[in-house]
């Protein structure tokens, strides 16, 4: 990765109770288990070795608990946008029995009844990305995982839509950055998993079946 343009540091929050079960958790504040304080311990070993200027952080628990276990808590910033997806009716509520009811639901391009619509989460999206932007530097990010995949499919200037195609596992490392210029965003890093252990890694990569509604 270059150091010549400024590069943001995505990381998606230990493991919950929801994620095991692929519950929808959007606003629920659940904590992480014990297995994602295990998860969020080995991430934050792996980013003590990089130097951020800035240090942003959602503020539900799961998030600012990875930061505090990785060792940000007493510099990172809390950033409202940085929350997940509202999954309105939705919460608590896995893809499989939501499709059951409604077959053709996508949430990159339904949204959630009482919650918020893709274009919702995207203009929250640009907040963060405008942010990033004007920072410049190195930032890390502590936040959920649909809400990251929109942040990276408006960082490309995607619709918000574009987040489906953007798969995150739990405790993972991504980067955004530039190439040749400031107006050529691209991916430099995704989900990557290889600071956890290699049962883990096996586990992540065997994702077929996996959809894109998927917590």
């Amino acid at each position: 990765m270059s150091d010549e343009f400024p590069l943001v540091y995505l990381t998606r929050h230990g493991q919950t109770a929801w994620s095991v079960t692929g519950q929808h958790t959007g606003l629920a504040d659940l904590p992480l288990t014990e297995q994602g304080e295990e998860e969020s311990q080995r991430l934050g070993g792996r980013l003590q070795k990089i130097e951020f200027d800035f240090v942003f952080v959602s503020p539900l628990q799961r998030a600012m608990k990875t930061c505090e276990i990785g060792g940000y808590a007493e510099v990172a910033e809390v950033m409202p946008d940085l929350v997940e997806w509202h999954y309105g009716n939705y919460e608590g509520r896995r893809t499989a029995e939501i499709l059951a009811e409604r077959p053709d639901w996508d949430l990159f391009r339904d949204g959630c009844p009482d919650g918020e619509t893709p274009e919702q989460i995207g203009v929250r999206a640009d907040r963060v990305v405008e942010r990033l932007r004007q920072v410049g530097g190195k930032s890390l990010l502590f936040s959920s995982g649909h809400f990251l995949r929109v942040l990276a499919a408006r960082w490309l200037s995607m619709p918000p839509s574009g987040g489906r195609n953007f798969h995150l596992s739990t405790a993972s490392l991504s980067v955004l950055g530039y190439e040749h210029n400031l107006a050529r965003s691209v991916i430099e890093l995704w989900n990557d998993v290889s600071h956890l252990s290699l049962d883990r890694e096996c586990n992540v990569g065997a994702v077929e079946g996996r959809g894109a509604n998927d917590p």
